[in-house]
């Protein structure tokens, strides 16, 4: 018979990673279903709506879900109802409330980052391509206007994150190999970047550098057991330091690994979510945890 310490650790360590129960709500879109969800605590759906290839969202201070739509972006009340919305010809991975009202949506196809007001228009624009150029389905995925009016983008396609000012200059640049997805700057001034499946070499990593480009933390399958990690997509540095991804599980991966999961700084997985029942490939989270995201605090 195991000693009953040893079975009780046992005990932990599957409630911690089979997803019965995480220790906070949240807000998540599955690319593949077309669906934004609200998740309670205890796992379970509270809300869903459709969200044909949704790749970015954003739970606003008022209740509503801002989200991407594959070629736009839509605000949604929880009664399902749109009150703001932007439509392109291009596809659309990143979208952002900003502090001022106004709307940032990063688009892929014509490398154009917009700010568009609560009526619809655009009041700022930067193109990082000439006009008319297209660049594809991987040029761009998510990106972030910054604090400092700055644009950070992930260029899936160029196995690279840039930080442009509002002029279009390049003033930070940091190689990413295997196909940036997500790049967040953290309050502390790093910036976080998870990685897609673009290489089989470099696939399953996320990793953060200094203002530098100097790699100072990282998370990778070589912290896990079987390769557990996919396509890191989404991304949440909470305030106590741990940080929560999506594990998109596209290209050949439905049902074989968690959506979620949360990482201490240490690299200790302390929670996953593997709810395959509802959910088919997670591509961004937002933990609820009352903090207002239009003050910059949210690492999203």
């Amino acid at each position: 018979m195991r000693p009953l310490f040893t079975f009780l650790i046992s005990i932990v360590f599957l409630l911690s990673t089979t997803g019965r129960a995480g220790e906070f709500e949240f807000a998540c879109a599955d690319y593949t279903a077309g669906k934004v969800f609200i998740v309670g605590a205890d796992g379970k759906v509270k809300w869903e709506m459709a969200a044909p290839n949704c790749n970015d969202l954003w739970a606003l201070p008022n209740g509503n879900l801002l989200f991407t739509t594959g070629h736009g972006v839509m605000e949604v009340t929880r009664e399902k109802k749109a009150v703001f919305r932007y439509e392109s010809r291009s596809e659309i991975y990143a979208c952002q409330r900003l502090a001022d009202g106004n709307t940032f949506v990063g688009e892929c196809n014509t490398g154009r980052m917009l700010e568009i007001d609560p009526q619809g228009r655009i009041v700022k624009e930067l193109r990082l391509l000439p006009e008319g150029r297209d660049g594809g389905h991987g040029y761009i995925r998510n990106a972030r206007r910054l604090a400092n009016g700055n644009y950070l983008v992930t260029h899936y396609g160029e196995d690279v994150v840039r930080e442009y000012d509002p002029a279009g200059k390049i003033v930070m640049e940091i190689a990413a190999p295997g196909g940036p997805h997500s790049a967040i700057r953290l309050i502390n001034g790093n910036t976080l970047i998870s990685m897609g499946d673009r290489t089989r070499e470099h696939a399953g990593r996320v990793f953060e550098v200094d203002p530098a480009g100097k790699v100072v933390w990282e998370f990778s399958n070589r912290d896990l057991p079987e390769a557990q990690l996919k396509f890191m997509a989404g991304l949440h540095r909470l305030p106590n330091g741990n940080t929560v991804m999506t594990n998109w599980l596209g290209h050949g991966n439905l049902g074989k690994a968690p959506h979620l999961f949360e990482v201490t700084p240490d690299g200790k997985v302390v929670w996953t979510y593997d709810n395959h029942r509802d959910f088919k490939t997670i591509s961004t989270i937002q933990v609820l945890d009352g903090t207002n995201p239009l003050e910059g605090k949210v690492q999203h």
